[in-house]
């Protein structure tokens, strides 16, 4: 079973999103998601400053079976990326809720995501 963190909120894409309470978010991809990819070789990411819409895609991450897309959940301009997954993407599969986040972003606020058990009880 896919671990799903309580603290986040996830998309129908299987990004998870943690709120860091001061107008930014962490985002990454779900235990799930990470899962069915298989072990990652490679993770292109935005560059600070970047804007994305809702629903663009704006990172890659490529595993050893498929490249899939990662979506903005809301219109966010990119804060921070997390440049350790240039030298180790493995990190996404290890550690996907914590040291293998992919962006830090602001936004006006990010609505229609699903919570925790919502999110989980899509994946039964």
């Amino acid at each position: 079973m896919s671990e799903v963190r309580d603290d986040r909120q996830y998309t129908e894409t299987h990004e998870w999103i943690l709120d860091n309470g001061d107008g930014t978010y962490t985002m990454g991809i779900s235990d799930h998601a990470q899962a069915l990819l298989g072990d990652m070789v490679y993770v292109e990411l935005p560059s600070e400053g970047d804007e994305a819409s809702a629903e663009d895609e704006f990172c890659v991450v490529e595993s050893v079976k498929a490249a899939s897309g990662v979506y903005a959940p809301t219109d966010l301009e990119v804060l921070e990326t997390n440049e350790v997954l240039d030298d180790e993407p493995e990190l996404v599969n290890s550690s996907c809720y914590d040291d293998g986040w992919l962006v830090k972003f602001k936004s006006d606020g990010i609505d229609g995501l699903m919570d925790a058990k919502t999110y989980a009880e899509t994946l039964d």
